[in-house]
């Protein structure tokens, strides 16, 4: 077992002190986040309520508010005594089934303006990160290349393709780029990584993460952006693919 509060670059990213302070649904959603992309696991192990609220920048009331809803989503778990505290549980089925009807039930011109957003943040993720990338960024994005092109099932897909987005958001050094980049992927994860037949093309995919990266390392900032824009639009087509034929399926 792992513990929730382990710091990473990711996870720090999605922990980061919230600017709608006082609110336990923020607090809450910002968990729940993290748990939807993979960056803890069933079993990790929350803060306690001091630590947390100190990480978010909340008061320890707003924490236990959102610990709360946490517990009724049936997210997180609470144990007393003396090896106690509030464990992160996730569902054995999982929650593809909700996903499939969340996609049917959405828009085409839903799916287009998530995808337009998409565009927009990770493009100029992937510039600025061209221009300001950290030396150490490089075995860091291809670990998660190769992760990518290995991963077993839409979980693991899900937790490499959404790390990869938001390392790369991280390296742009930009604190609000950051948080834009984790809600996004926490919305579009999920419907993307499907089952079979509906997820996308894994080594189609590992493999455009391959040309941003090479960009980024290049420092070449406009084929940085066009490699990820390339990338955004081939993730909302899909998208679009899935709902018709979900739709065709009935």
């Amino acid at each position: 077992m792992t513990t929730f509060g382990s710091a990473t670059p990711l996870l720090s990213a999605v922990l980061a002190p919230l600017a709608d302070l006082g609110r336990a649904d923020a607090v809450a959603r910002r968990i729940t986040e993290a748990i939807a992309l993979g960056l803890v696991s069933d079993g990790d192990q929350l803060p306690n309520e001091n630590d947390l609220s100190d990480q978010l920048g909340v008061a320890n009331g707003t924490v236990r508010e959102a610990l709360a809803l946490l517990r009724e989503a049936g997210l997180i778990e609470t144990r007393r005594g003396r090896n106690g505290g509030s464990f992160v549980r996730i569902p054995a089925e999982g929650c593809e089934h909700l996903q499939l009807a969340r996609l049917r039930d959405l828009a085409v011109v839903d799916l287009r303006d998530l995808g337009d957003e998409e565009t927009a943040v990770f493009g100029t993720a992937a510039r600025l990160a061209a221009e300001r990338a950290p030396a150490d960024l490089g075995p860091r994005l291809a670990g998660l290349v190769q992760e990518l092109r290995g991963a077993g099932g839409p979980a693991e897909q899900r937790r490499a393709d959404a790390r990869f987005h938001i390392e790369l958001a991280v390296a742009a050094r930009s604190v609000r780029l950051t948080r834009l980049a984790v809600r996004l992927q926490a919305e579009l994860g999920p419907l993307l990584w499907l089952p079979a037949p509906y997820g996308p093309d894994q080594e189609q995919f590992a493999e455009q993460h391959r040309e941003i990266l090479v960009a980024v390392l290049a420092g070449d900032a406009a084929g940085a952006r066009a490699a990820a824009e390339t990338h955004a639009v081939a993730c909302v087509h899909h998208l679009v693919r899935g709902q018709q034929r979900l739709a065709e399926d009935g």
